[in-house]
């Protein structure tokens, strides 16, 4: 898991926020000179779920699920300070600073700019992007800090874990208090839809790969098949969702910008919350920079997938969303960056 040529940033993944970017460019060049389209696929719709979006996100996030061993958890024992710092962090801070900020920008702040009814929306973007912690991304931003791999993975397998029963009541809670009232089975099916049918098959396959093969098969040769996939699989889902997000896009350019600042304030808050604590604490930099990473990221895809669910894919919520997926990038490069520059913090690892 040390070989850096198979855990640096895919050029896809270097360049997401400009990939990110351009799809956001053809999808509401699309809705708008093109707008037979998104009238077809919207077509496709199931309880408010578009399917060819649905068929992409599990394009996105089944992968993602292969690569986490759920078997290391037996390791939680083991220099447990490092977990209950993500822990902490991640389900009983996260999802309310990021309601705090978001509230107060959108309400306060941007309330001459946005209508109290975008506020609402936006701010249920946020929510749902601060009431998940990130999955994939974490492993990239580990090595890229030369984080502990087999410390990571046990960080990432326990907030899958966790997401199952914390999620849905973080999110409702959030929600009501934010004015919006969701149902809780729809809510309960998103998970259902967009963790755990993901989460089970790829759980499944990586047995079944490694018991047929071999673990390093696995790792070297069926995992790397992926890499492209579930970016390619974001990038679609992107075209498609600002499709139908275009007229909202085109009459609220400026939106992009505000729905950013405070997930960006979000973003380096959380980080320095997780990292900070774990200088405190006493934890070596290999364990305290992936804890704070895994904080500051979001589970993008699980955040856009349970928004267009809920809300449907033209929403405003599912815009806030995807400005997560615009800022994620930079912004995780430039956390990297300082984690990298202040490693004489901390300890050195045992």
């Amino acid at each position: 898991m040390n070989n850096s040529k198979t855990l640096d940033m895919s050029f896809f993944d270097k360049y997401l926020t400009v990939w990110v970017a351009l799809c956001m460019v053809a999808g509401v060049l699309i809705g708008k000179f093109l707008p037979g389209i998104p009238a077809f696929l919207g077509k496709f719709e199931y309880a408010k779920v578009s399917m060819p979006i649905a068929v992409l996100i599990w394009v996105m996030i089944w992968p993602m699920m292969m690569k986490v061993d759920f078997t290391s958890i037996k390791n939680v024992g083991k220099n447990p300070k490092g977990l209950y710092v993500t822990w902490t962090v991640n389900w009983l801070i996260k999802p309310f600073t990021m309601f705090g900020i978001a509230s107060f920008f959108f309400y306060v702040i941007f309330k001459n700019l946005i209508s109290p009814e975008l506020a609402k929306n936006y701010l249920a973007g946020a929510v749902l992007l601060g009431a998940a912690p990130c999955t994939a991304m974490v492993f990239v931003w580990s090595h890229l800090t030369r984080g502990n791999p087999a410390y990571t993975v046990v960080q990432v397998a326990t907030n899958d874990l966790i997401i199952l029963p914390a999620f849905v009541p973080i999110v409702a809670l959030l929600l009501g208090i934010g004015g919006i009232r969701v149902p809780w089975d729809t809510l309960f099916l998103s998970v259902g839809l967009f963790v755990v049918i993901p989460l089970v098959g790829g759980v499944l396959t990586r047995v079944h790969v490694i018991k047929g093969h071999g673990l390093e098969y696995f790792n070297r040769t069926f995992i790397p098949k992926f890499g492209n996939v579930t970016i390619g699989g974001l990038l679609l889902t992107l075209v498609l969702i600002f499709s139908f997000q275009g007229e909202v896009i085109l009459s609220n350019p400026l939106h992009i910008m505000l729905i950013a600042v405070p997930l960006i304030i979000q973003t380096y808050l959380i980080f320095f919350i997780a990292y900070l604590t774990g200088r405190k604490i006493c934890l070596p930099h290999d364990i305290a920079a992936p804890g704070g990473m895994i904080g500051a990221s979001n589970f993008f895809e699980l955040s856009v997938a349970v928004a267009i669910s809920l809300f449907g894919a033209s929403s405003p919520v599912v815009l806030a969303t995807i400005v997560g997926v615009l800022v994620e990038v930079p912004v995780m490069l430039s956390l990297v960056r300082i984690a990298n520059n202040t490693k004489q913090w901390f300890p050195a690892a045992q």
